[in-house]
C-alpha cells in the first residue's frame, strides 16, 4: 500500500492530497489527523463560527463524499507518535504505517500562559482549533467579564466577537502597542480606534504577572499592580510550529521544519508544508502562518513529489474581520523604512523600503488591496506620492 502519508489534517494536508489527485497521482494517499473532525476551515472559528453564524458542516473543506471518491484514506483521531526513517514507517497507537513519501503538515500549537502563574485555571482559553472554540463558546455570555491577553489578530478578533455578544472586554498587550510584530503604528492606530469605539478597554505596555483564582479565573493581575476582574480569559500570544515529531526523527529544525526550495526536508523521502515549515527566502528562512501559504505551499509540494522541481515562491496575503471592518494585507512588510497612508474609498497603509513597495494593509478598501497585491506580485512599485494622493486612480498604477 505505502504511497503518500500526510501527518496532519488541516488546510495544507487537504490541499496537498487533493492536488496529488488532480495531477494524476494514482497510488495510496493517507491523511492522519489528530482531531476527530475532517479537515475544516480555521479562520471562521474566531469569527462566524464563534458568533454562531456558521454551522460545523459549512466549516468542512470538503464533503464526506469527496474523500471516498478521491480514494483518500482519512484517518481521524490518529495521533502520530514517531517516525521511523530507517523503516520508512510512522507509528500511531499500536499501528505502524509504511510510506513511500511522508509529508509533515501538522501546523502549529497556540502558546499558553504557564501553569505556575495560573495558566491552567478553569476559564483560561486559547483559540486555535474546533475543540478550543467549542469549549469557549458557552462562557461568552452577555455581561460576563472577559480579559484578552495578546494584541495580535487572534486576540483582537476574539475581542470583537465578545463585544458583539455583549461581554465587557479588556485587552492587555505586553508590548508598547497592539500589532507591534506584524503591522505599522498607522495600522495599529486605526485598529485601536475601532476597538475603543466599540467599548473595548485596551492596555498596552503591561505584562501579565499572574492569573488569580482558586479553581477558576477570578482576575488578571498585571506587572504594574493593576488587577482586572475576569470571568474568563482568552490567550492570544502567538503560535509555535509543531516540530516535535520531526525533531525526534532527527530532521533539521530552523524556525520550524526546515525544507529546501521545493519543500523537501533533510530526509529526501520526507516533505513539509504549511505553518510548521520554514523555507529559504531572501537569503534567510521564512515561515508563514496563513491559509494562503498553506494552500500554495502544499500544492507546490504535491507537484514536486511528482517531479516538477519547482521552487516555492510565496505570494503572501492575509485578512482579518473585526466588527464591520475587513483588513486585507498583501505582501510582507519586513524591512520597511517608511509608510504612506491613503484615504480614498477606505483607508490603506503602503509599506516601502526605499522606492520598493513591500506590502499593503487595506481597511475596507478592496481596490487598494487588489492593486497593491498585483503590483507586489509583478515586482512593480508605484511612486509613493501618487499613492498618497486620493485623486490618483489606483488602477492606473497597474
Amino acid at each position: 500500500m505505502a504511497g503518500v502519508v500526510i501527518v496532519g489534517a488541516g488546510q495544507a494536508a487537504a490541499s496537498l492530497a487533493a492536488k496529488l489527485r488532480v495531477l494524476g497521482y494514482d497510488a495510496a494517499i493517507t491523511i492522519l489527523g489528530e482531531e476527530p473532525v475532517a479537515p475544516y476551515q480555521r479562520p471562521p472559528l474566531s469569527k462566524a463560527y464563534l458568533l454562531g453564524q456558521m454551522p460545523l458542516d459549512r466549516l468542512l473543506l470538503r464533503s464526506p463524499e469527496f474523500w471516498v471518491e478521491q480514494r483518500i484514506d482519512l484517518r481521524l483521531g490518529a495521533r502520530v507518535d514517531a517516525i521511523d526513517r530507517a523503516a520508512k514507517v510512522v507509528r500511531f497507537g499500536s499501528e505502524a504505517m509504511p510510506y513511500d513519501t511522508l509529508v509533515l503538515a501538522a501546523g502549529a500549537a497556540p502558546r499558553r500562559l504557564p501553569a505556575s502563574i495560573g495558566g491552567d485555571l478553569a476559564g483560561m482559553h486559547v483559540v486555535r482549533n474546533l475543540a478550543d472554540v467549542d469549549a469557549l463558546a458557552p462562557g461568552l455570555r452577555c455581561d460576563e467579564q472577559l480579559v484578552v491577553v495578546g494584541g495580535g489578530y487572534i486576540g483582537l478578533e476574539a475581542a470583537a466577537v465578545a463585544r458583539k455578544l455583549g461581554l465587557s472586554v479588556q485587552l492587555v498587550e505586553a508590548a508598547p502597542r497592539i500589532l507591534g510584530r506584524v503591522a505599522s503604528a498607522e495600522t495599529a492606530d486605526a485598529i485601536r480606534t475601532l476597538h475603543l469605539a466599540h467599548g473595548v478597554g485596551i492596555i498596552e505596555g503591561a505584562g501579565v504577572a499572574r492569573i488569580a483564582g482558586d479553581v477558576s479565573v477570578r482576575a488578571v493581575e498585571l506587572a504594574d499592580g493593576r488587577s482586572l476582574p475576569a470571568d474568563l480569559v482568552i490567550v492570544g500570544i502567538g503560535i509555535t510550529p509543531e516540530t516535535g515529531l520531526a525533531e525526534a526523527a532527527g530532521l533539521l529544525i530552523n524556525n520550524g521544519i526546515a525544507v529546501d526550495t521545493e519543500g523537501r526536508t533533510s530526509d529526501p523521502f520526507i516533505w513539509a508544508a504549511g505553518d510548521c515549515a520554514s523555507f529559504p527566502h531572501a537569503g534567510g528562512r521564512l515561515r508563514l502562518e496563513s491559509v494562503g501559504n498553506a494552500i500554495d505551499m502544499a500544492e507546490c509540494v504535491a507537484a514536486n513529489i511528482l517531479g516538477a522541481k519547482r521552487a516555492y515562491v510565496p505570494k503572501p496575503w492575509f485578512w482579518s474581520d473585526q466588527y464591520d471592518t475587513k483588513l486585507q494585507i498583501a505582501g510582507l512588510n519586513t524591512g520597511y523604512d517608511r509608510v504612506v497612508t491613503r484615504r480614498a474609498e477606505g483607508y490603506s497603509v503602503w509599506y516601502f523600503r526605499g522606492e520598493s513597495l513591500l506590502a499593503v494593509d487595506a481597511l475596507n478598501d478592496a481596490r487598494a488591496y487588489m492593486v497593491g497585491k498585483r503590483l507586489i506580485e509583478s515586482g512593480r512599485s508605484p511612486a509613493a506620492k501618487a499613492v498618497a494622493d486620493p485623486a490618483t486612480d489606483l488602477k492606473a498604477l497597474l
